[in-house]
């Protein structure tokens, strides 16, 4: 089960990214709408539920202090429809304090090891901002790692925790450091925590339509073996998806076929004929990731990756700086085809895949990606709300009229007709507003943001990236698909002959052309 905990004044505040960001919502009558919460709260996130550790997500203050008074939250039925505000009080605290610091550590499976390392940081006076836990690396001897944030302490404190862990790394968070947050510099190491999932997988909770199906549990266990077995450079095995869940895919695909020529942008729609016609989109079976992959690479150089369930928003925006998504392989289950309450195939290939192959799209996508590597948790958190209004929830003008090329409209039947009514507010895309716009996750959005064009939307986000606070420089290499860091003269050198190349390439034509 998953237990909120809340204080008398404040909720709590957690944005984490879906493989998409979202759960897919079924065509209501009535929209619960504008019933915000304050979460300004930090948070604590558990993943998996094995022995010994209950999935469960705690309130905290600036200090280790933890309230777990409050009642469980039931968001499938929309009880109490969410909203992430934008969080002035974390500012505050994080300005309290001239430097933050950031540990990965292991742990062994025990009962009571949770307790066990939120006693040590109240005994020690630490001040932790952030703590989250995960299934540790398959090559380590720990079960779970923990994710602390706090402010620096001093090295005897280290030294004791390091003690009391299978392994212990120490990452320097200070924006003003040239030690910054660890990110991925090479394609290959987002098998580091590519399997890092926060929830979802074979884990359901109990409100999953699910939860009570053993047949429908042991797929899941199925496919998350395969995401976690799963290295950069192996082809994605093959599903035999069985009758059931095809007969799920149909009803689906049917019901928002149909709606894509009236309600999605023309770049949705050309794609999308194109995975019909090479990919074996249809009604009557399930695309495979591997033949999908294959395909965006000859389009955009996107590529798809199994992953088990969710991620945080820092460990999927990664992806995306290389071109990767995330992709889950899994189905919803056949008792509610219009709802999943976490993302599944039919949200990844339906809604995200078709835009991945048009180049103007890839290009935002990846953007963003980039501007996430090495940001503070704030800057992830603008992140993360710049791709929910866009890359989930965008809309863009078509002419006079506007289209849906949300990922989150146009796998949902209902919110895709929503969305282009005019009930909604909507309001052109500025990343540096759109960041800090709080947002529901159980109900129809209540406001859109409208690109002008992806063209357009990706030199916003550019522009938008350099107010973030990065004490470094970087971009893409394609031909090594890796980060280079732009420090060095030597760095600055190659970077500028890289460029001159490609000037002289297009001079020659220019010139060829009279």
């Amino acid at each position: 089960t998953t237990t909120t905990t809340t204080s008398t004044t404040q909720q709590h505040r957690q944005v984490t990214l879906f493989t998409c960001l979202y759960p897919i919502k079924q065509p209501t009558p009535t929209k619960q709408r504008n019933q915000h919460i304050d979460t300004s709260r930090h948070h604590i996130t558990l993943g998996h539920v094995k022995q010994g550790f209950t999935q469960q997500t705690l309130k905290m203050e600036a200090t280790t202090r933890v309230d777990i008074s409050a009642p469980k939250m039931n968001k499938r039925k929309g009880e109490t429809p969410q909203s992430f505000s934008h969080n002035p009080r974390l500012k505050k605290a994080r300005g309290l304090h001239s430097h933050q610091v950031s540990v990965i550590f292991g742990v062994k499976n025990r009962v009571g090891v949770l307790q066990e390392i939120i006693s040590f940081f109240k005994e020690n006076n630490v001040d932790m901002t952030h703590i989250e836990s995960r299934p540790a690396p398959q090559d380590s001897d720990a079960n779970y790692e923990f994710f602390v944030s706090m402010t620096e302490t001093s090295k005897e404190i280290m030294e004791k925790l390091k003690s009391m862990t299978s392994y212990l790394k120490v990452l320097d968070e200070n924006p003003d450091s040239r030690e910054a947050m660890w990110f991925p510099r090479k394609i290959q190491e987002l098998d580091a925590f590519a399997n890092r999932v926060l929830s979802a997988g074979s884990e359901l909770d109990s409100d999953h339509p699910g939860f009570h199906d053993p047949v429908y549990r042991e797929r899941r266990r199925v496919f998350a073996d395969i995401a976690i077995k799963y290295k950069h450079g192996e082809q994605i095995p093959k599903v035999t998806y069985t009758e059931e869940e095809i007969n799920t895919w149909k009803t689906i695909y049917t019901k928002l076929r149909d709606l894509y020529e009236t309600h999605a942008c023309s770049e949705f729609l050309r794609t999308f004929a194109l995975l019909e016609e090479y990919c074996g989109y249809g009604p009557d079976q399930i695309p495979q990731l591997e033949d999908i992959s294959q395909f965006l690479q000859r389009c955009t150089g996107f590529r798809l990756r199994p992953v088990a369930g969710l991620l945080s928003s820092r460990d999927f925006l990664a992806g995306l700086a290389f071109r990767v998504f995330h992709s889950t392989q899994y189905i919803r289950h056949a008792s509610k085809p219009l709802y999943t309450p976490e993302p599944d195939i039919c949200h990844e290939v339906l809604g995200h895949v078709p835009l991945l192959a048009d180049r103007d799209f890839a290009q935002f996508s990846q953007e963003i990606g980039l501007a996430s590597l090495g940001a503070s948790d704030e800057d992830i958190e603008k992140l993360a709300t710049c791709y929910w209004f866009t890359v989930e929830f965008g809309l863009c003008k078509e002419g006079d009229t506007l289209k849906a090329y949300g990922a989150g409209l146009l796998s949902s039947y209902g919110e895709l007709q929503y969305a282009l009514t005019s009930e909604p507010e909507v309001a052109p895309f500025n990343p540096s507003v759109t960041s800090v716009t709080p947002y529901p996750i159980t109900s129809y959005q209540p406001k859109y943001f409208v690109a002008e064009s992806f063209n357009k939307a990706t030199e916003q986000m550019k522009k938008f990236s350099t107010t973030l606070k990065r004490p470094y420089h970087l971009r893409y290499n394609a031909y090594t698909q890796s980060i280079d860091l732009l420090e060095s003269n030597k760095d600055l050198k190659l970077f500028a002959q890289e460029i001159k190349y490609q000037m002289d390439v297009m001079t020659s034509v220019l010139a060829s052309r009279g």
